[in-house]
């Protein structure tokens, strides 16, 4: 029976990957019984990642992942999932207390009908969302995070902003009127975890699934820089809304991802914060306050006396032979980081998992932040502020010792304590890494000096 139990959650966490769920089996009255559909898909995550890794490998002869990207990736999901430890999602939340007050319908929860309206109605406005935030500058701020690699894989999905979820739950606010809280709370993560498995270059193209379907396909024009992919298929679940509205686009040349201006950067908290630190120096230029609220509030391009999204024509030119950003580092080092990395992801899933925030969530929230930046600091070859990595330590070893008094991280105490001793080691591979820093930083690395790039207000 518990084995039948087993094959069953595993089947279902499988096809919530695919939003494959039935209408019988994801329908629930209250938010309370609604599965955490993305905690539970962190294997699922993690298994077609390396699925992804073999595949390409056999495919192209070389890795479709690289340390630094893949880590810089996967990082940015963590922090961004950070504050549901504290509090329920923004989006739920809002939904809730516009349902609980202002509803003026209320559709039976059990109703399959319901289910394929909520399901309709959250893909809509999600398609409103993405446009948004790619046509409002101080919205593209935060989602210019998930495109900010030079990469496109399934890592890439998992390079997500701290702060987008701010502000998406507004376009969700009208179907509040009508559909109940916990079926939105279902469909709000399959819509989120259908848009993992399209990150990839793997899959070219699935027939007339394309018709109606965001496919890998289309997705990869999506992240695209190239003038034909700027500003299109912003599609969830569903590429019905960009054929309908006019955003959507085939893809053609080959596609080269990334910012229009790459940050060249793994540096996890730059690449977070960095646009908005742009925009406030932007708008410093502009005498008139029109300006300088256009700046926040219309397009990434605008500038005066442009149109309201501005125009792409002094964007680089795309050529089709860039290489993204991947600056050499000693094998020593990324098997240092690597080891990191993977500690901290298994204290994290622990606190998900067992939800020990009352204890050790303001511990684990400032470790993450200050491993994340370190790591990332470290592979670039340069300090984010001096003795960084000493510092690495010294956060890490107490919040896991503290993991361990709350026996947060029972299971992983013999490679914890394996990991501790080799604490003072930190600093001699730091102080090794800044010998080799000179030889080993990318060129690439510099600061563009074009008028329009971010990086030129930095």
């Amino acid at each position: 029976m518990a084995e039948t139990m087993d094959l069953g959650s595993v089947s279902r966490g499988f096809r919530a990957m695919f939003s494959m769920l039935s209408p019988n089996e994801s329908s629930f009255e209250k938010v309370e019984d609604v599965p955490p559909y993305v905690q539970q898909a962190t294997p699922f995550f993690v298994g077609l990642m390396v699925l992804e890794l073999v595949l390409g490998t056999l495919k192209t002869g070389g890795s479709v992942v690289t340390i630094s990207d893949g880590i810089t990736s996967i990082s940015a999901g963590m922090i961004s999932r950070l504050p549901t430890l504290v509090m329920r999602g923004c989006e739920l939340t809002a939904y809730m207390y516009v349902w609980d007050r202002f509803r003026l319908v209320e559709l039976p929860w059990d109703s399959a009908w319901t289910w394929w309206f909520t399901f309709l109605g959250v893909d809509f406005c999600y398609y409103w969302v993405h446009r948004f935030a790619h046509e409002v500058s101080v919205l593209w701020a935060s989602h210019q995070v998930h495109h900010s690699s030079e990469y496109y894989n399934l890592t890439t999905a998992l390079r997500q902003s701290l702060t987008q979820q701010f502000t998406s739950w507004i376009f969700y606010m009208p179907l509040a009127l009508v559909a109940p809280p916990a079926i939105f709370a279902v469909h709000i993560q399959l819509n989120l975890l259908y848009q993992f498995w399209i990150h990839t270059e793997l899959i070219n193209d699935l027939g007339p699934l394309e018709w109606i379907f965001n496919t890998p396909k289309h997705h990869r024009v999506h992240h695209g820089r190239n003038l034909y992919c700027i500003d299109k298929n912003y599609g969830g679940i569903l590429i019905i809304w960009d054929r309908l509205f006019d955003t959507f686009a085939l893809e053609s040349d080959k596609v080269i991802y990334g910012l229009v201006y790459p940050i060249r950067t793994f540096e996890i908290l730059r690449v977070q914060l960095h646009y908005y630190f742009y925009l406030w120096r932007k708008s410093k230029y502009y005498k008139k306050i029109n300006n300088k609220l256009s700046t926040f509030f219309k397009g990434p391009s605008w500038k005066p006396g442009k149109p309201r999204l501005g125009d792409h024509s002094n964007n680089p030119k795309v050529t089709g032979k860039e290489v993204p950003h991947d600056p050499s580092w000693p094998l020593h080092l990324q098997v240092y980081v690597v080891v990191h990395f993977l500690l901290v992801l298994a204290v994290y899933h622990d606190v998900f998992e067992r939800k020990m925030v009352r204890i050790c969530h303001v511990k684990s929230r400032g470790f993450y932040a200050v491993f994340c930046s370190s790591t990332v600091t470290l592979k670039e070859g340069r300090a984010l502020w001096p003795n960084n990595k000493s510092c690495h330590c010294y956060v890490f070893i107490p919040t896991c010792s503290l993991a361990m008094k709350t026996r947060l991280f029972q299971k992983h105490v013999k490679l914890l304590f394996n990991y501790i001793i080799s604490g003072p080691t930190c600093t001699f591979y730091y102080r090794l890494l800044l010998e080799e820093r000179d030889g080993g930083r990318d060129r690439g690395h510099e600061i563009s000096s074009h008028s329009d790039s971010p990086l030129v207000f930095l």
